[in-house]
């Protein structure tokens, strides 16, 4: 083992960089992967621009939902490209070393872009409450600056709050094992080689994950079962259809994003036994929703849909 250690001034050693060895048990053939990931990372970028470019270049879009989805496109684009670009590097071309700094960045971008995914579920959920609860208070209550202070609200939140996580690790002493079994730097996969103690670093990470985490998935349950409620007492099917067909694609990312990270936490308890599966579930949690999201938007919101055909060309003129 490569150990890449270095003197520090207290004479202990002190690990230089990381071994990002991988997917545990399937080194040897986990290169083969590279190529669907590679796919789902084209896909990403591909769909959430065509995404961006379309709400920019449409008018009839210049809606504070539509709005929210372009944010929800940029923060999905920041989250594949912090993860992805690395593990292809590692499954290609065999770069597995990774200095400190840069494991302590990354670190850092995926708590940022993750937790700002989870707080921009919760603008378009707000959102979605509103102009469905309260469609009179709509047009002055959720507007451009609404969402720009939303925005603004969750990039400072999720960027103060998780400055500590990455602090609090490169405070540690890194002084035997370098290897870590995963494709990135996992903040509980990195402290769990230093030689000192490391509550303070676990207590930190389950605190932020219940305080921003928690309390989105909570406002965001609750606000789609106040959607609910206030849809079941309209008395003609149509206006109820037309309403829960707003809220169908949002809802439907929503429970795949939670869901998917209820199952990663649960299964990271079980890592011992099977070290493979939460390592895989969480580079997957990160990698497909970006790229869902944009073709579940695409598919099911009819407007969305119409704007792409006219972006491309493919549907002609499209009667609004």
């Amino acid at each position: 083992m490569d150990t890449s250690t270095s003197v520090t001034n207290s004479s202990k050693l002190q690990i230089s960089q990381f071994i990002l060895m991988g997917l545990p048990g399937i080194h040897e053939w986990q290169h083969w992967l590279s190529l669907p990931l590679a796919l789902l990372y084209l896909l990403t970028l591909n769909a959430n621009i065509l995404i961006m470019i379309t709400i920019q270049h449409e008018p009839r879009l210049h809606k504070p939902m539509y709005q929210f989805l372009g944010v929800l496109a940029v923060v999905d684009i920041g989250l594949a490209t912090t993860i992805t670009p690395k593990i292809l590097a590692i499954l290609w071309f065999d770069a597995k070393a990774i200095s400190l700094p840069e494991c302590f960045a990354q670190i850092y971008a995926i708590h940022c872009f993750f937790f700002m995914e989870s707080g921009i579920f919760l603008c378009m959920a707000v959102d979605r409450y509103v102009a469905i609860c309260h469609p009179l208070q709509y047009p002055s209550t959720v507007t451009k600056a609404f969402v720009f202070q939303a925005t603004g609200f969750m990039m400072l939140r999720n960027g103060l709050l998780t400055i500590p996580v990455p602090i609090l690790a490169a405070q540690r002493n890194y002084c035997s094992k370098n290897e870590i079994d995963h494709c990135l730097c996992s903040n509980l996969g990195t402290i769990s080689l230093a030689c000192d103690d490391i509550t303070v670093n676990k207590f930190y990470q389950l605190m932020l994950a219940w305080i921003l985490m928690g309390s989105d998935m909570v406002l965001v349950f609750c606000s789609y079962a106040l959607i609910l409620h206030s849809v079941l007492k309209l008395s003609s099917a149509e206006a109820m259809s037309k309403a829960l067909s707003t809220c169908t694609s949002h809802l439907i990312l929503i429970l795949f994003f939670y869901t998917g990270l209820i199952v990663v936490s649960v299964t990271h308890l079980a890592k011992k036994k099977n070290p493979l599966i939460p390592v895989l579930l969480n580079v997957l949690h990160n990698v497909i929703p970006p790229a869902l999201n944009p073709m579940v938007y695409a598919l099911r919101i009819h407007e969305l849909r119409l704007s792409f055909q006219r972006l491309l060309g493919l549907g002609g003129k499209v009667s609004m």
